[in-house]
C-alpha cells in the first residue's frame, strides 16, 4: 500500500518522535482515521523512528512522487537483498600477508 506525502505529514503531524512502528500506526488508526496511510505505515519495518523524514523513507509513496523523492528513497534502501553467504567478502589482510590466519 502506498501513501502520499502531504496525507503522510497531516496524519503524523502531532506525533512525538522518536516513535515505534506500532505507536505511529495506532495513532494515525485513533486520530485521523486514514486508512491509506494507516496500512502503508503497517508496511514499514519494525523500527524506532527518530523523525518523519525517516518514516518518509521507509513508506512507499504513491508513484506521483518526485525524482528527488524516488532518489532519496533508493539512497535509503540499497538493499542488496543478496543472502549473507552469497554476499562478497573482502579477503582477510592477514591471510594475504601470511598464507594463513594463526589462530587470532
Amino acid at each position: 500500500m502506498s501513501t502520499d506525502r502531504e496525507s503522510l505529514k497531516a496524519a503524523l503531524s502531532s506525533v512525538d518522535f522518536p516513535a515505534s512502528k506500532e505507536t505511529l500506526v495506532s495513532h494515525v488508526e485513533a486520530d485521523s482515521g486514514q486508512t491509506d496511510v494507516a496500512q502503508a505505515l503497517r508496511a514499514m519495518p519494525p523500527a524506532e523512528y527518530d523523525n518523519i523524514g525517516e518514516v518518509i523513507q521507509s513508506v512507499s509513496l504513491e508513484e506521483s512522487r518526485s525524482d528527488s523523492d524516488k532518489a532519496q528513497q533508493a539512497r535509503h534502501n540499497n538493499e542488496s537483498s543478496l543472502a549473507e553467504h552469497e554476499t562478497e567478502v573482502p579477503s582477510n589482510p592477514i591471510v594475504e600477508e601470511l598464507g594463513e590466519n594463526r589462530g587470532s
